[in-house]
């Protein structure tokens, strides 16, 4: 019986401790599977960087939920108020929807701190909760950290905290370096002017505290000289430099720190624009030209035309024009026309054509040919034509000669020729005839005479 009892009792006790472990497990599970095992995390971006003082910077900070819903986030951060200090302390979409209390910031004691809640819930692996705009103000490294105070609640109805990790910011904030050296061209002073000298020269301010001097001149817009000292004169120049954009690039140590790089710009142009040449359509009484300039480009045309027909000594005057240029004279006579263009660095070609006019429909072009009605018949043209029209009449005689053979051809010529022989004895006959009519009538004048006496 006592047996029994124990049996039932020891019964009981394993009963109960299945049924412990049971809820103990569910629990447990419960927990684990309203919590992510990770939790979620607060971090910053960017977390490092270098700055300048007097410069302003942005970090922005993120939730990563892991998986669980959340619906309020409390975020306490401290930074180094000596280095660094807010001057916005939310900008940016956060998912924060309802502020619990207003964003706050001490630049004195150097804490921020958010207090938002997000109804509803929100599941987000980079939730920006805010972005933050920092100035630069002492040299150092400034830490941007997460405070223990930092919580995040599970929309759970509990209000479970769920914030397992954080990552902090580092910063480095540098004393500026100083400005470039202020410089200049005495050789080319305007930037956006093109010049013909080929020769530039630079000039720059030296402050006290300057000491040395590194620079570079080439195409590069974006070149950065190195650190090389090249001295502490504070002029150099260059010579017989090639057409294009140059770039003159200089920087200067100072206190032992290299400082920004200033730059001056000249443009060179030595070369005038390409040949070309006016074409005078002198039916329309129309000059055409036209050219191009490689490098500065073409900046005007200028035309001068003279009648050289009544005098050489008569110089060129010369008026701006484009093309097409009317010719203002309409009396036939020979003309000299010269077109001038000039490119924007004010290098000169000339071309010049001679033609003259000899009615309104033809008109002859010097060193070019005869124009008829403004089509321009070239010497090789009309050489061309003067050979076909010698060697179509050569041929045509030669063909006539062959066609009727060089026999019927001499025997027609024969006859011809004692046709003509008899044609002069016929004259010659008819000419002996005459006389003697003439001297039958003199003896019967006389007879007559004779009688009448």
């Amino acid at each position: 019986m006592e047996e029994k009892k124990k049996t039932g009792n020891s019964n009981l006790i394993v009963i109960k401790g299945i049924s412990i472990f049971l809820v103990v497990s569910m629990l447990f599970f419960g927990f684990a599977f309203s919590v992510n095992a990770t939790g979620v995390s607060f971090f910053l971006a960017p977390s490092k960087g270098t700055f300048f003082i007097g410069s302003t910077f942005t970090v922005s900070a993120y939730v990563n939920t892991k998986g669980n819903e959340i619906n309020v986030v409390e975020v306490d951060l401290k930074f180094s108020p000596d280095i660094i200090q807010v001057t916005s302390p939310i900008a940016g979409e956060s998912f924060v929807s309802e502020w619990l209390s207003p964003p706050s910031y001490s630049n004195i004691e150097g804490k921020i701190s958010f207090r938002g809640g997000i109804p509803g819930g929100i599941v987000t692996s980079a939730g920006l909760i805010s972005t933050i705009t920092f100035r630069a103000r002492g040299p150092g490294l400034a830490r941007l950290e997460f405070l223990d105070s930092s919580r995040v609640l599970l929309n759970d109805g509990k209000g479970t905290p769920v914030l397992a990790t954080t990552m902090s910011g580092i910063y480095d904030i540098l004393i500026p370096p100083p400005e470039g050296p202020k410089v200049f061209s005495p050789s080319h002073p305007d930037s956006d002017i093109w010049y013909q000298n080929n020769n530039p020269s630079f000039a720059w301010e030296k402050e006290d505290a300057m000491t040395d001097f590194s620079f570079s001149f080439s195409q590069n817009p974006q070149e950065e000289p190195d650190t090389i000292p090249e001295g502490s004169n504070n002029f150099k120049s260059f010579e017989k430099i090639s057409d294009g954009i140059w770039y003159f690039h200089i920087k200067a140590k100072k206190e032992g720190i290299w400082g920004k790089t200033s730059h001056a710009v000249v443009k060179i142009d030595t070369t005038p624009p390409e040949e070309f040449e006016p074409k005078v359509d002198t039916y329309s009484k129309l000059v055409y030209f036209e050219t191009r300039d490689l490098q500065s480009g073409v900046n005007f045309y200028e035309v001068s035309i003279r009648d050289i027909s009544k005098t050489l000594s008569q110089q060129p005057f010369f008026t701006e024009a484009t093309s097409p240029f009317r010719i203002p004279y309409e009396k036939p006579g020979k003309y000299s026309l010269i077109v001038r263009v000039f490119d924007k660095a004010s290098n000169l070609r000339e071309e010049e054509i001679k033609f003259q006019l000899m009615n309104p429909f033809i008109s002859y072009i010097e060193g070019k040919g005869i124009q008829l009605r403004g089509f321009l018949f070239s010497w090789w043209m009309i050489f061309l034509i003067i050979f076909f029209l010698i060697s179509g009449t050569g041929y045509l005689i030669f063909y006539l000669l062959t066609q009727r053979g060089l026999r019927k051809g001499i025997k027609e010529i024969r006859e011809a020729l004692a046709e003509i022989e008899k044609i002069e004895e016929r004259e010659k006959e008819a000419r002996r005839l005459k006389e003697k009519f003439r001297e039958e009538r003199e003896k019967l004048e006389k007879r007559l005479r004779g009688e009448n006496e």
